[in-house]
Formats: structure tokens, C-alpha cells, sequence
């Protein structure tokens, strides 16, 4: 494998792993930290993750932009080193507010995703880039794995360990990327960085002007929204539809997980050979709709449970729309592009748990009529539809 490509997937799986590996220790060191009970820990949690989310969609177009004039090699390196440093500071936090601190940092320096997948841009051949962003997503579906299983292990030596785990990955990974990664920006398509493109809304009018682009910028976004909801609500749909232990719960996300990684790292490379980037594209809304409409009604854990893996089969929208995209940019401004999508997946990050919660809320509560704890899958399933309606008319245009 080419050094460079198998270093910017290595970074994204710790970046995944970084992420995970925290989890299963979060509730009881803010407990330990903030000196709260476990319901408002969970409170303080989610606001944690919310600034995180925040931090990702305001900061992705910028550190895109930064690649884009002074190259991927630094601002890869140096978030990387940083991330590494804000690991050792959430292990070292006694307070609060060093908490917020380091995850408002995390979340700046995980913007450089944009930059990672940029470099995938740079060093792909227009018919290699789906497939290989298919590995990015492999890449995070095998850090999720990963990630919190090791994170609970490390949990037996204390609090602070998978911090401190986090941020040694961190610091080999930079050594690593110091050793193997070259420039992939050239003089020919170096861009001069400005801020009225690098903030986000003027990083999405730009990008968003040629209205081809901007269809599909939108079904970007609504997937998002729409695919979240598997981290959102599968706990608690799980719980509350077939009464799963912890345990089930786990390994049905171990499988999803992996299962992801095998369809993106793999067979996505077999389906974009039967129907090109276009007809993946659509082919993965209308299976996603199958799949969630399954999950809505599912009344037996077992089927649930079987089901999950076969779900994975619809994660080849990312990668196929994100090679189009690509295509239909400029070289020089590959990192604004993956900075765009950085902050659309982080604006769906933040707005999907207030849908999907408030949907789970609604029709899982006792006395709900009628009860269906699977509802928001039903609106997953209905923002897949609307995709589709969006889709048709720019694929007519044969944008794809």
C-alpha cells in the first residue's frame, strides 16, 4: 500500500479510536470531576459532545483552506501533535472547565479529517477516489470498533488511562506521518487562503455555486442526518423494543461497526464496478430505505440482531457522493471541498440527536399511541426518500 495512503488511515482510525476509547470512562470522570450525580454527568456529557460537534462544523473549511495554501503536511502534523498534547490535558483535568477546554480543542484539531481525506484527493486517480474514500469510512468503522472495546479494558487500570492511551497514539502517529508523508500540495494547485471562503457560510456559498454541486451538498447533509441515528437512538430502541442487556447492545454495534468496515474498505469496490459512482449513490438511498423501514416495525430481537450487519450494506453513499464531488472540484480547492462536508457532518451530528431523540421521546413513552420506539427510523426512512427526489434531477443532468 502506498506509505502515504496507509498513514492518513491510520490517522483516522485513532482519531476514531481517540474518540471511543474515552466512552466507556466519560460518565464517572465527570462524575469524579464535576462531583454530580450519573443523570446530570449525562447531562454535562451531551453538552461536551454538542461543543465538540460545534468546534468540527465552524473549524473544517477552515483547516481545509489552511491545507489548501500551506499544505496537508503541516496542518495534518501539527493537529495531530495537538491532539496528542489535549489528550494529556483531559488525563491531567481535575475541573470542569479544563474538561470543555480539551474538547473544544479536540474538536479543532479533529477538523483536520477535511485535511486527511483531501490528501486522498490529491494522491487518487478520478476512477480510484470512491473506493478510496470507502477506506476512510472502513478506517472510522474500525477505530469505533476498536476504540471503546480497548477504552473499557484500559478502564481497569483507572479513569485516566485511556487518555493517557489516546494520547501515545497520537504522538507515534506524528512520528509516523514525520517519516512517510510528503507534500501532496504542489505549486499548481496551491490557494491563496481567505477568510471570507474559509468560514463556514462563506465556504458553503462557494462551494455551493454551481447548482449541481449544491444538490448534491444537500443530500449530503439530509443523509447525515438520516444515518446518525444509529448512535442516537440504537441504545435506547434496543432497550426499549426488546429489553437488550448492555452486552447485546455492544456486540450488535461491534457488528455494525465492522460490517461497515467490510463494505467500505471492500465490497464497495464490487458495487461501484455493477453501477458506477451515480447508480451506488442510488442504489444505497433505496437500500437504506428498505433497511430502515425493517428496523421501524422489527418486533423480534433476534431478526433485529441478524439484521444489524446487513444495514452496513448501505454506507456506500459517503464515500460514491464525496468521489463526485471531488471530481467536480477544482484541485485546488480539494480541501475547502472535504472542509465543507466536515462541517455538514458535524452540523448533522448536532441537529440529529435533537430530531431523533425527541421522535424516540414521543413514541416510546408509557402510554404512547402508538407506541413505536422504531419512529425514528421511520424519518430516517423519509429523508432518504427525499434524497432520492433530489438526486434524480441532478443525476438526469448527468452530473454523475
Amino acid at each position: 500500500m502506498n506509505p502515504t495512503l496507509a498513514f492518513i488511515l491510520i490517522t483516522l482510525v485513532i482519531d476514531a479510536m481517540g474518540f471511543g476509547l474515552i466512552m466507556p470512562v466519560m460518565p464517572t470522570l465527570l462524575q469524579e470531576v464535576g462531583q454530580v450525580s450519573l443523570a446530570d454527568a449525562a447531562l454535562v456529557g451531551g453538552v461536551l459532545t454538542t461543543v465538540y460537534a460545534v468546534m468540527q462544523f465552524l473549524c473544517g473549511p477552515v483547516i481545509g483552506s489552511l491545507s489548501d495554501r500551506f499544505g496537508r503536511r503541516p496542518v495534518l502534523l501539527g493537529s495531530l501533535f495537538v491532539l496528542a498534547v489535549d489528550f494529556v490535558i483531559l488525563a491531567l483535568a481535575q475541573v470542569l472547565w479544563l474538561l470543555f477546554l480539551g474538547r473544544i480543542v479536540a474538536g479543532v484539531a479533529s477538523a483536520t479529517q477535511s485535511t486527511a481525506t483531501a490528501v486522498i484527493a490529491d494522491i487518487s486517480k478520478p476512477e480510484e477516489k470512491a473506493a478510496r474514500f470507502g477506506l476512510v469510512g472502513a478506517a472510522f468503522g474500525l477505530g469505533f470498533v476498536l476504540g471503546p472495546m480497548i477504552g473499557g479494558l484500559l478502564a481497569e487500570y483507572g479513569t485516566r488511562a485511556p487518555f493517557w492511551a489516546a494520547a501515545g497514539l497520537a504522538a507515534i502517529n506524528v512520528v509516523f506521518g514525520y517519516i512517510v508523508m510528503p507534500e501532496t500540495v504542489t505549486d499548481r494547485t496551491r490557494r491563496p487562503f481567505r477568510w471570507s471562503r474559509a468560514n463556514p457560510l462563506g465556504a458553503f456559498a462557494h462551494v455551493g455555486r454551481n447548482p449541481q454541486i449544491r444538490g448534491l451538498l444537500l443530500i449530503y447533509f439530509f443523509y447525515q442526518i438520516a444515518f446518525f441515528v444509529y448512535p442516537v437512538i440504537w441504545s435506547y430502541f434496543t432497550t426499549a423494543r426488546f429489553g437488550w442487556s448492555e452486552s447485546t447492545i455492544g456486540l450488535s454495534l461491534a457488528a455494525f461497526g465492522i460490517s461497515m468496515a467490510l463494505v467500505q474498505g471492500g465490497l464497495i469496490r464490487l458495487i461501484l464496478r455493477s453501477f458506477g459512482d451515480g447508480g451506488t449513490v442510488l442504489y444505497g438511498l433505496i437500500f437504506n430505505i428498505g433497511a430502515f423501514l425493517v428496523l421501524a416495525f422489527v418486533t423480534q430481537g433476534w431478526i433485529a440482531l441478524i439484521f444489524t450487519p446487513i444495514t452496513a450494506l448501505g454506507a456506500v453513499v459517503t464515500p460514491a457522493l464525496q468521489a463526485i464531488l471531488s471530481k467536480r472540484t477544482s484541485d485546488d480547492a480539494q480541501g475547502e471541498l472535504q472542509g465543507v462536508l466536515a462541517s455538514i457532518s458535524a452540523l448533522g451530528m448536532i441537529l440529529s440527536p435533537l430530531i431523533m431523540s425527541s421522535v424516540f421521546a414521543r413514541f416510546a413513552e408509557d402510554g404512547a399511541t402508538p407506541y413505536l420506539p422504531g419512529a425514528p427510523f421511520l424519518v430516517s426512512a423519509a429523508l432518504m426518500v427525499l434524497c432520492i427526489a433530489i438526486y434524480l434531477p441532478v443525476r438526469r443532468r448527468q452530473i454523475a
